[in-house]
């Protein structure tokens, strides 16, 4: 359990990036896309399901955790993953995690949740890349999305059941453009499959 969720203030700032969320009871990674509105001022949503099985990139050395809450408005406070939390800012922040992610199809998001069997998922794939970190200097692991599984937690209301990711990290790579700010558009689906890249495990990176 490395993320140590347990409690130096400090606000993890972050550029606003499109979100990737995973519903932990439907067991889907869904793309929210925003558009500008025939209105000034206004956005339009698009919800695009990601197909599984996958492959993404996730900036592991630059996980934050600490509160998040989206009522009555979007509320962070972040540190740096293995510094001190900072105190609960209100009863309705939630712990959280902020990961930024990169998709062939979808470009470089942000994922934060908040439902604790996906962080206990979050917090396996973390002690993963510690565990991997100092034989892959500067790199960034790739991580396989195979698909879900499906994890039974008992409460007072009686037994739940919650779908979490299954994932592994199957390479490592270098940090894609995206990363540094530059613009890389997601991927066009290929017409025909590419040639695989001579690379441990990333035949799509």
């Amino acid at each position: 359990m490395a993320l140590g969720f347990s409690t130096e203030t400090s606000s993890g700032g972050s550029k606003f990036l499109p979100v990737i969320k995973f519903d932990a009871k439907a067991g889907e990674f869904i793309a929210i896309n925003r558009t500008p509105g025939e209105t000034t001022g206004t956005w339009d949503k698009e919800e695009v399901e990601v197909a599984l099985p996958t492959k993404v990139v996730i900036d592991m050395a630059g996980l934050e955790v600490g509160w998040i809450s989206f009522a009555p408005s979007y509320s962070c406070v972040m540190v740096q993953a293995g510094e001190k939390l900072p105190p609960q800012p209100s009863a309705e922040h939630k712990h959280s995690v902020r990961i930024k992610m990169f998709f062939k199809e979808h470009g470089l998001r942000e994922m934060t949740p908040t439902s604790k069997t996906v962080l206990r998922a979050v917090d396996q794939l973390h002690d993963a890349y510690l565990a991997g970190a100092a034989k892959n200097p500067g790199k960034m692991p790739v991580v396989t999305i195979h698909g879900t599984e499906t994890k039974k937690v008992s409460t007072p209301q009686g037994e739940l059941r919650f779908k979490v990711p299954k994932w592994e990290i199957t390479g490592w790579t270098e940090a894609p453009t995206a990363f540094s700010g530059q613009e890389e558009k997601p991927a066009p689906k290929p017409k025909a499959k590419p040639a695989p890249v001579e690379e441990e495990g990333l035949d799509e990176f």
